[in-house]
């Protein structure tokens, strides 16, 4: 059996796969959960020297402002230049949004995918990374569907490990999209810290998947639990084929609203490492 020691944490909203009352969820001092084991299967750390953008061989762009702002209403214009995203000689990856004027946008930032060269069904996806703050900043590590470009948004699936709010940089969700439950009607759930920030030092996101259902942690702890059987309650499950990862940080959207004057920018989101990995 595994411990972690829970003593910063604070899981917020009235559902969790681990406390069913009407209020919310006490804090645990322990959490107790099987024992997994892993093998790893991909991974990316990051070690280049500074300036150098990602590995062509792991990660591709999604470039310009998309449909209708990428759907949401977003205001950036993403790109794949290095000073939107690239290396830090540190051991990290930096995206960096930047108020400037480029190609009829107010903002830059810049978006990188794993599509068609990489993908898994099942398994343990993680990313230990620092995001950005500010109204108006939308940091995210998500999933989406393999089989996108044939099966489209939502009945392809989404799956969002970890998206933020600028605006509480305290607070993070993960959230599923799919067939009868996208967009506002998404099924999402929001883990905070009581004493910290995500954006002023390194945490630890990942989900855990299999045929039946999708597990939610931050730095270890299980904050939510989405079983085939609730989702099913809702819409479809569509989380039994493959997905490829993606990690972004949009400026504006239906999600958080616009910048304001005091948003901070430029603004960055770090990332040390992605991880997946299959069971053994």
């Amino acid at each position: 059996m595994k411990s972690f020691n829970k003593n910063k944490f604070l899981t917020v909203f009235a559902f969790s796969a681990l406390c069913f009352t009407a209020v919310g969820c006490n804090e645990e001092s322990v959490q107790t959960l099987p024992e997994r084991n892993w093998e790893l299967t991909w991974s990316d750390e990051f070690n280049g020297n500074s300036g150098v953008s990602p590995d062509a061989a792991k990660w591709s762009y999604d470039i310009g402002t998309g449909n209708g702002g990428w759907g949401n209403s977003e205001l950036q214009y993403y790109t794949n230049r290095p000073e939107n995203i690239s290396m830090d000689g540190k051991g990290n990856l930096v995206i960096t949004a930047k108020k400037e004027s480029y190609n009829g946008s107010a903002f830059t930032s810049a978006r990188i995918k794993t599509k068609g060269m990489f993908d898994q069904q099942y398994g343990r996806f993680e990313a230990r990374l620092k995001t950005p703050y500010g109204p108006g900043l939308w940091p995210a590590f998500w999933m989406l569907g393999a089989n996108i470009d044939t099966v489209p948004w939502p009945q392809c699936g989404e799956i969002d490990i970890m998206e933020l709010r600028g605006q509480e940089p305290h607070i993070i969700n993960g959230t599923l999209h799919g067939p009868g439950y996208s967009a506002g009607a998404a099924i999402t759930k929001a883990y905070g810290l009581q004493n910290g920030r995500f954006d002023t030092d390194f945490h630890i996101f990942a989900v855990e998947w299999d045929a039946d259902k999708i597990d939610f942690f931050v730095d270890d702890y299980l904050y939510q639990r989405l079983k085939s059987e609730d989702v099913e309650k809702k819409g479809q499950w569509v989380y039994n084929s493959p997905f490829f990862m993606i990690l972004n940080v949009a400026v504006g959207g239906n999600y958080v609203g616009f910048p304001v004057d005091g948003t901070p920018f430029p603004q960055k989101m770090t990332i040390d490492y992605v991880r997946v990995y299959k069971p053994k």
